[in-house]
């Protein structure tokens, strides 16, 4: 069974016992999460159910496994001829949720 959720203005494929990586939640690690914003509920032997836009009922709940930052990545600017030169870093947060359970509604 697998699931498709929206979640920090993105959306992801998840089946039970995945370990999914998304936008930082504001939870410690160990604590349980709840995902409402269900798009679609699918089986590998029946159609999927889809939701219009999300399903009523359809929910995804998770373990936080860990919380932590991905690697800096460096954004440089420069007008060639014009002594132009800016340099700024930007490390963005994220939260690493495994998948406990898939329903429906």
């Amino acid at each position: 069974m697998y699931a498709v959720i929206e979640t920090g203005g993105k959306q992801y494929r998840v089946s039970e016992g995945d370990v999914v990586r998304i936008e930082k939640l504001e939870v410690e690690a160990g604590a349980a999460v709840e995902f409402d914003r269900v798009l679609l509920v699918g089986r590998d032997d029946a159609a999927p159910v889809l939701g219009a836009p999300f399903l009523k009922g359809g929910k995804v709940t998770g373990t936080v496994k860990a919380l932590g930052r991905h690697d800096k990545i460096f954004i440089f600017k420069m007008r060639r001829r014009k002594n132009y030169r800016r340099r700024a870093g930007h490390r963005q947060s994220y939260t690493d949720v495994q998948i406990t359970g898939i329903s429906a509604g």
